[in-house]
């Protein structure tokens, strides 16, 4: 069904890639991956093996397409959870055993779907030599955020932590994927924008979380106590009104009465993040309302201004939330 996926456009030629989309070399495919995917660990099964890969990919929003295999027999695990990403494997050709923990494992046939989130649980996989995937990477807080939005509270472990298959020859998601390879085909840069591919990438969220809570036994909005305690909200509002003094996660939970352990257990189950994790979403933010604001202050100053000390790590951090350098905020093209 997937055969050509992401390999030709809608009039049958090939797709242009913006890197090297075949490669034998380990460290290639490795800086691709972790580009991608997150940072993991591969092992070939079997010895003095040499990879034959295909990396192909396409955007839908925020949500990365890709067309991947190794060419050998491999195993893979030690997925990054700080990366923050949803993995949603689809089996075009071969077989991969994904471990469900426990001994247990589920083998993806072709047209079957793996999904694990490699931000909240551990996930181990083993492909054999025929293998080839047609990926998605979304990122946790997507999800989130959608469910946040449509259901009025966000999901806990039971939903983060459960590794399952959904879809299968015939299915509504396998038919969703079809249309996301076909549209990507017809129109790669408006999938890649924010009006076509914001909404398709909205569709693949909803669907994927309505699967998925199926498979774990969760309805949705009835599982999910949306009544956050007060602490959170205080700890909110502090974070807001002192970000720019960089609070430490102590002080925080001074402030609202808690104790640092309570306080992150609460913004986990209730916002589905981090004391710190909002903190710095604040700090960005802020810098990004100052610079769009134009008041003669460079770059550096209101960095400075709300705790930035290294000015790289600021910047990397900057582009990775809002898709653009600081520079360029400051001075459009």
């Amino acid at each position: 069904m997937f055969e050509d996926a992401l390999l030709i456009d809608a009039a049958g030629r090939p797709t242009m890639q913006h890197h090297q989309a075949f490669s034998r070399d380990w460290d290639r495919i490795k800086e691709w991956s972790d580009n991608i995917y997150m940072p993991y660990t591969v092992t070939p099964i079997g010895s003095r093996l040499k990879p034959a890969s295909d990396m192909y990919s396409a955007a839908v929003g925020k949500i990365d397409v890709t067309r991947f295999c190794y060419g050998i027999p491999v195993s893979v695990g030690e997925c990054s959870p700080e990366a923050g990403n949803i993995l949603v494997l689809t089996t075009i050709r071969g077989n991969g055993r994904h471990a469900l923990g426990r001994g247990a494992a589920a083998d993806t046939a072709v047209g079957e779907t793996f999904v694990a989130d490699c931000s909240r649980t551990d996930y181990f996989v083993e492909f054999d030599e025929d293998h080839l995937q047609l990926n998605l990477t979304v990122p946790h807080q997507l999800v989130a955020d959608h469910a946040r939005q449509w259901y009025g509270a966000v999901p806990d472990d039971r939903l983060w932590r459960h590794k399952c298959t959904i879809g299968g020859r015939g299915s509504s998601w396998l038919a969703l994927m079809d249309y996301v390879v076909r549209a990507i085909a017809e129109s790669p840069d408006a999938m890649s924008g924010e009006r076509l591919g914001a909404r398709v990438q909205e569709l693949i969220t909803a669907q994927l979380l309505d699967e998925w809570a199926t498979q774990a036994g969760l309805q949705l909005g009835a599982d999910v106590a949306s009544a956050e305690p007060a602490y959170v909200r205080s700890a909110e509002e502090y974070i807001d009104t002192f970000a720019r003094s960089v609070p430490t996660a102590s002080e925080i939970a001074a402030a609202v009465g808690v104790s640092v352990r309570a306080l992150t257990a609460g913004f986990r189950r209730y916002r589905d993040t981090t004391p710190g994790q909002r903190l710095r979403a604040r700090r960005l933010e802020g810098v990004r309302s100052e610079l769009l604001r134009s008041d003669g202050r460079t770059v550096s100053e209101i960095a400075n201004a709300w705790g930035y000390v290294n000015l790289g790590m600021f910047a990397a951090a900057y582009r990775k939330r809002f898709g653009e350098l600081p520079s360029e905020t400051r001075n459009p093209l």
